[in-house]
């Protein structure tokens, strides 16, 4: 992780290059989606208060608010990565 625009998207899109492997796990957001992103390939975008019950629920490995808005990294994504020995 780090703030907007330093890169991890590059770093990540050249390592996935060379370990086929590696899969992007698709986070969660509260924020509005920008032009040209989709939903579900992107991020997970969801209201405040749809994060929030899935929050609850315990469907997030973790969690953080940046600018008001929410993030987080889903559980069962990351649960299916180690079952595939990712």
């Amino acid at each position: 992780s780090g703030p907007s625009g330093v890169g991890k998207d590059t770093v990540l899109d050249r390592w996935r290059a060379r370990n086929p492997l590696v899969k992007r796990v698709v986070a969660y957001t509260t924020r509005a989606p920008r032009p040209g992103e989709l939903n579900g390939e992107d991020y997970h975008f969801r209201s405040r208060s749809e994060f929030l019950a899935l929050a609850e629920q315990g469907a997030f490995l973790e969690w953080k608010e940046v600018h008001g808005n929410l993030y987080a990294t889903p559980l069962a994504d990351m649960e299916q990565m180690l079952a595939d020995g990712l």
